[in-house]
């Protein structure tokens, strides 16, 4: 298993590490001892009896670690376990959330259906303590946003932070989104994983064939849990802009067969009461104990960097008094 060190919050240290190396260089360069002057000491010196002892050296880095370490514990210093393995009870699901143009429409209760989604998808995120999830978004073109992860912190920031434009909205790239969170869970050891898709049309032009898709997704075992947001049937909505535009229908059809060849289920949401009790229902998924992959594991090290620092504090003071003491 491979660690690595990270800081939660680099740019503390960007800021304090220059402070903490200017002073030291002014120390270094600037500040001047004290000279005591004894009429024996140019004989002393003559004879070589005078110390050249670097104490004041060993000292000064000693001092200058500490800053140092010190800098970096102010950034939160953790290490990180890339993908640790361990026992769960919950299944691996990849969330897929369109962020297409359409989205935008303002249909569900004034508020658009992309913040509608993201506010039932953050409820949704925070009940599944115990399950990997990860994110995969789509417009007219598919990305991996999030790999299976239980840092729900981190992913619900991932969804919280979504807007359109984020790719490029001119498009629903339903099928190749779909290869892209089977991909995310084909290596899964889990008894059970779900895909969870959410989207407001039905796969623009240049898109994969949804046969592919589907077919990715029996091969791996994977259920998909289809949500439609609008309405089946055409419908126009009045925009400030350009007056009356239409709103791309739900291709339900498309939708019930990704859930029905699975073993998943199909749902079409038209206001956000019905997107809630969606996600309720899947909620309901039966959980079952297996070891899975996780993402970037953090261990917090704040003590073993306090204990260090107070180490060397205790060794400058025991040198200053028993070792190195008197005059030189």
């Amino acid at each position: 298993m491979h660690y690595f060190l990270r800081l939660a919050v680099p740019w503390a240290p960007l800021l304090f590490i220059p402070l903490a190396l200017f002073c030291a260089f002014l120390m270094w360069r600037k500040r001047k001892n004290i000279v005591y002057s004894y009429s024996l000491a140019s004989s002393i010196r003559a004879q070589g009896l005078a110390s050249r002892h670097p104490f004041k050296k060993i000292f000064f880095m000693l001092r200058l670690f500490m800053l140092l370490m010190l800098a970096v514990l102010i950034g939160k210093p953790q290490l990180v376990d890339p993908r640790s393995k361990v026992d769960v009870e919950g299944i691996d699901m990849v969330l897929m959330l369109d962020v297409s143009g359409s989205m935008q429409h303002t249909d569900f209760d004034e508020h658009s259906r992309l913040e509608v989604a993201k506010r039932e998808a953050l409820r949704f995120i925070a009940k599944r303590v115990n399950d990997p999830i990860g994110l995969v978004i789509f417009g007219k073109h598919a990305i991996s946003r999030c790999p299976l992860t239980l840092d729900k912190s981190m992913l619900a920031s991932l969804v919280g932070e979504l807007q359109l434009g984020i790719v490029d909205p001119d498009g629903t790239a339903l099928s190749r989104a779909l290869v892209t969170a089977v991909n995310r869970l084909k290596h899964s050891k889990a008894t059970s994983k779900v895909i969870i898709l959410l989207t407001d049309g039905e796969p623009s032009e240049g898109d994969l064939r949804p046969e592919v898709a589907l077919e990715a997704a029996k091969r791996y075992g994977i259920k998909i849990y289809t949500i439609g947001i609008g309405s089946e049937e055409q419908r126009f909505a009045m925009h400030q802009l350009y007056g009356l535009v239409a709103i791309p229908r739900v291709n339900k059809e498309l939708l019930d067969v990704f859930a029905a060849e699975t073993g998943g289920r199909s749902f079409l949401a038209q206001n956000p009461d019905d997107m809630r009790a969606i996600y309720d229902t899947i909620d309901q998924l039966e959980t079952t104990v297996h070891e899975t992959d996780i993402f970037s594991a953090y261990y917090d090290i704040f003590i073993p960097f306090v204990l260090m620092i107070g180490f060397l504090i205790l060794l400058e003071q025991w040198l200053a008094t028993f070792v190195w003491f008197g005059i030189w």
